[in-house]
């Protein structure tokens, strides 16, 4: 507030120290006091343009021509010949009285101030900000003073004022894209990437625009020759679906393995390699050829070992331990497994 103000129309201050009263200005001793005794005192609640006209006229004839206690000269004599022509001319705009507040700068690049949001640059996520706010326009400084956004004021709760060379540039790209940007890079590139493109963006009712604009950016990292190749073989195999499901991770997939130096298989309806497909790529609409069908395994076998006292126990209705079975005695020994010369207890055949 006093920087501010000292740039505008002051050429110096001279702050007051804390809690010492007794160092206040002459002014405020005895200038206002002499105001509110002399002008103030007994006068009736009027309009305020009716006390301005009379203030001006006690300033010229009561309190301008009387005898200074002080300087012991008349005050609107004295201005008139040694502080009239030191004054400096208004600025050109009125001052801008101005709130200041702290904020905190949030991953998304922007901080809030009385409900709406305004743009730092992405370096300063996390940290403190001063924030001044005046009636037109509101600046961001750091700790160190330093000046480091200007937006023009929200005029309403919830506007966002956004700067987008404040955010990582790799953010960009995917906050200024439209649809129409979105097909005319894909038919820049070529018929395929456009293809997909275009079944991403008819999609209904799930908005698509950020896969297709990752799918048309992936010229970047490779070429435009590339990318229409490796979506060229993924229409051929069936890897996207009619709605443009999967096209960014299968055509990705494609580009990182560079399967789309790859020739094509010679007619329609080759199933796509296992490398294309990955584990979350669309089915396939072909049928693979015959002679590149693996042949069927064999069924798995299971090897069930039991012992030997409990299978004999089971032929011939007996435990293999000489307890009861069903809660009924043993079997007679003519009928059990001792008749027959086999030890069930001792578990060998």
């Amino acid at each position: 507030m006093r920087s501010t103000t000292a740039s505008g129309a002051l050429r110096a201050i001279d702050p007051n120290p804390p809690k010492s009263p007794h160092l206040k200005g002459k002014v405020e001793q005895g200038g206002v006091h002499y105001v509110k005794r002399n002008f103030l005192a007994g006068r009736d609640p009027e309009p305020l343009d009716v006390r301005n006209a009379k203030l001006r006229g006690w300033c010229a004839q009561v309190a301008g021509e009387r005898v200074h206690g002080t300087t012991r000269e008349r005050p609107l004599a004295r201005f008139r010949e040694a502080e009239q022509a030191a004054l400096r001319p208004l600025p050109a705009t009125p001052y801008d009285l101005a709130r200041w507040g702290n904020a905190r700068v949030y991953r998304d690049c922007h901080l809030t101030f009385e409900r709406a949001y305004y743009s730092a640059p992405f370096r300063l996520v996390g940290q403190a900000l001063w924030v001044r706010a005046g009636t037109r326009t509101v600046e961001l400084y750091t700790a160190d003073h330093e000046l480091v956004a200007t937006h023009d004021r929200a005029t309403a709760p919830g506007q966002r004022q956004t700067t987008l060379a404040h955010l990582p540039p790799e953010k960009v790209p995917g906050l200024v894209l439209t649809r129409e940007d979105c097909r005319a890079q894909a038919q820049a590139i070529g018929p395929a990437t456009s293809t997909l493109v275009d079944r991403l963006l008819d999609h209904r009712p799930e908005d698509r625009l950020r896969p297709a604009g990752r799918l048309v950016r992936l010229v970047a990292p490779y070429s435009a020759a590339r990318l229409e190749q490796a979506c060229a073989r993924a229409l051929a195999y069936g890897a996207v679906g009619a709605d443009g499901t999967g096209a960014y991770a299968s055509v990705r997939r494609i580009l990182h393995g560079e399967l789309d130096h790859l020739p094509l298989d010679e007619g329609a309806g080759g199933a796509p390699s296992r490398r294309e497909q990955g584990t979350g790529g669309g089915a396939p609409t072909g049928t693979p050829p015959a002679e590149s069908a693996a042949p069927p395994r064999p069924p798995r076998r299971f090897l069930f070992v039991r012992q030997a006292g409990e299978f004999v126990a089971s032929l011939f209705g007996t435990s293999g331990t000489g307890g009861t079975r069903g809660g009924e005695p043993d079997a007679p020994a003519g009928r059990g497994s001792a008749a027959l010369g086999v030890g069930v207890a001792g578990g060998a055949l």
